[in-house]
């Protein structure tokens, strides 16, 4: 057993047996959590370097650390793990997991400002993709009510793309 997960409203310790383990409402993942609040693959526990690390599979309901709602994030000896609504206590030893030296950097701001935040969010539209007999609306496209200039619009010919 590599740890365990004390639920703070009173229960049983939910042990950490495997090095990763899916974690959610659905039968099939190795920690269920019986709950209508809770996704059906809600977050995922990975052993890394004797430290445990908590990712969100993009639930409903978040997945939060130590009140902070989060993406990815490092899961400290007593950090508390709330999944949607239930809130557990991590409970390990990362020596005894095989850490060696101090505990490894957690999320850094360039991580944090990398991506747009409609990106983070997934609201970020993906690629334009031409439809037949229709060209892709592009920022340039659209109409300024406050430019007077003419517009002008080019055709594309057969095997021409837009720039």
């Amino acid at each position: 057993m590599y740890g365990e997960l004390i639920p703070l409203g009173g229960g049983d310790a939910i042990p950490l047996f495997k090095k990763a383990l899916l974690v959610g409402r659905r039968e099939s993942c190795d920690i269920v959590l019986r709950f209508s609040n809770v996704s059906a693959h809600h977050c995922e526990l990975t052993l890394n370097g004797g430290y445990w690390y908590v990712k969100d599979l993009k639930s409903r309901n978040g997945t939060k650390v130590n009140g902070a709602r989060v993406a990815e994030k490092r899961l400290d000896p007593g950090d508390v793990l709330a999944v949607a609504k239930h809130s557990y206590q991590v409970r390990y030893s990362p020596i005894d997991n095989g850490a060696v030296g101090p505990p490894p950097p957690d999320a850094t701001e360039e991580d944090i400002f990398s991506k747009s935040l409609l990106e983070r969010a997934g609201l970020e539209r993906g690629p334009m993709v031409r439809q037949p007999g229709k060209s892709p609306q592009k920022k340039e496209d659209r109409y300024d009510i406050l430019d007077d200039r003419p517009r002008q619009r080019r055709r594309f010919g057969e095997g021409d793309e837009p720039d």
